[in-house]
């Protein structure tokens, strides 16, 4: 007897545990000592009044080619086959491949003047994530978890962030903050929210097996009342709540009609912006969605058009469909990428890695739209105007977000950070 009750209570834990992960991106073990907050210097900055609710991130893997995409040198060498095209702002051009968002031209502000000193994929991917360079001894969170430390969740019974998509292993996540700040991550977002349903039993025996498991557990709390063990119970109250919530169908696509499922695109890019609307209409904070393969060393003539398409149609719509459900003017819309590519076409008809220019997008909340922000010169290869390094990026995004700038977190071994490291914003970005 006693040893079936060993077995039963080892698959409750075994079952709670996953359903937590599932869930709430958190785990079992390893909660770290919860970062503690000073004030650094004052930047000086005005009050963010309004500040955006959500953030919705759309990263390009692999380097994005600004000469293609938002940075087109019509009648220039380095250009290539790729034609310039209005849009519906006068002045702005982007590449033919990106008709749909030149119709969105009024939303975007445009950064042609963005640098890093990142020139390989997992350093620079790691530093637009986290503002920090890689370090093997500690990891930076990334914006969404900053977003959640600072401001909270909105919605008790949905994960405050959700990664949707390829390798989350690299994009800063939850870094040295407490496990809740993980986000959620989900391969593929037709698949729904998985082992979020129980299995091998109906609701009453598990609602008993619950409450018999709970009152096993109640001397071990009482004694042993430490931050491990409240961490546990948390952790399976949550996740028992969020099993029975209704805010679950959020994560379903098919409560969806066929014809707003169309508009995003049929692919897990395009699918993963519609779910990345239905949750922030949900109340999930931070959602990253992930269009890999931009690597164009070679053929990028042909590979480039194929993800300019994805990316147009899905984000042409994603923004189109927040506007219309009031829901943009409260959630930042980040479109960037680790690094641009070579303006000089190679001997393989592609571009290679260049960290030394490249082009990002901002939109949505707090961000004035229509505009170009910073220059680069006439073939593409330096920034001339207005540069923008990636910690006054996600400066930018985080005052957009009401975050503060100047509030220092200690991580577990005391060590001082701000979410955007030592960047500045640049408020001209920003309505």
């Amino acid at each position: 007897m006693q040893s079936i009750l060993k077995s039963n209570e080892k698959t409750r834990r075994d079952f709670m545990s996953v359903t937590a992960k599932t869930l709430l991106g958190v785990g079992a073990l390893g909660y770290a000592n919860k970062a503690h907050a000073a004030l650094g210097p004052n930047l000086g900055l005005p009050g963010r009044a309004g500040a955006a609710k959500h953030i919705i991130y759309l990263y390009m893997g692999g380097g994005m080619t600004h000469m293609d995409t938002f940075d087109p040198k019509p009648g220039h060498e380095n250009q290539g086959p790729v034609k310039a095209i209005k849009t519906n702002v006068d002045g702005i051009r982007i590449s033919e491949y990106l008709p749909s968002l030149a119709n969105h031209a009024d939303k975007l502000a445009i950064i042609r003047s963005m640098t890093s000193t990142a020139g390989a994929h997992d350093q620079g991917n790691y530093l637009m994530h986290t503002s920090y360079e890689v370090r093997n001894t500690i990891r930076h969170p990334g914006m969404g978890a900053w977003l959640l430390k600072f401001k909270g969740r909105l919605n008790p019974n949905l994960p405050g962030s959700v990664f949707i998509g390829g390798n989350s292993r690299i994009n800063g996540g939850g870094g040295f903050f407490e496990p809740e700040f993980e986000p959620l991550a989900i391969n593929d977002p037709n698949s729904g929210l998985k082992n979020s349903k129980i299995r091998g039993m109906d609701q009453d025996t598990f609602a008993h097996n619950l409450e018999l498991a709970n009152k096993f557990d109640q001397a071990f709390v009482g004694r042993y009342n430490v931050k491990p063990v409240r961490a546990y119970t948390q952790m399976y109250d949550d996740a028992v709540r969020i099993m029975s919530s209704r805010d679950l169908q959020a994560f379903d696509l098919s409560k969806e009609d066929a014809d707003t499922r169309k508009a995003y695109g049929d692919n897990p890019f395009g699918q993963g912006c519609l779910l990345a609307r239905r949750l922030v209409e949900n109340d999930v904070r931070a959602v990253e969605v992930t269009l890999g393969s931009w690597d164009t060393h070679t053929n990028n003539f042909i590979a480039v058009p194929d993800k300019c398409a994805i990316l147009d149609q899905a984000m042409s719509t994603l923004l189109a469909d927040l506007e219309r459900r009031g829901k943009l003017e409260e959630t930042v819309v980040v479109l960037t990428t680790e690094f641009g590519r070579t303006p000089l076409i190679n001997q393989n008809a592609g571009r290679d890695h260049y960290p030394k220019a490249f082009s990002s997008v901002l939109a949505g909340g707090g961000i004035k739209g229509g505009q170009v922000w910073g220059k680069t010169s006439e073939g593409g290869e330096e920034v001339v105007e207005n540069a923008v390094k990636i910690p006054d990026f996600n400066a930018s995004i985080a005052y957009a977000l009401g975050l503060p700038l100047d509030q220092v977190l200690y991580s577990p071994s005391k060590r001082p950070f701000t979410v955007a490291s030592k960047g500045s914003p640049v408020l001209g970005l920003l309505a």
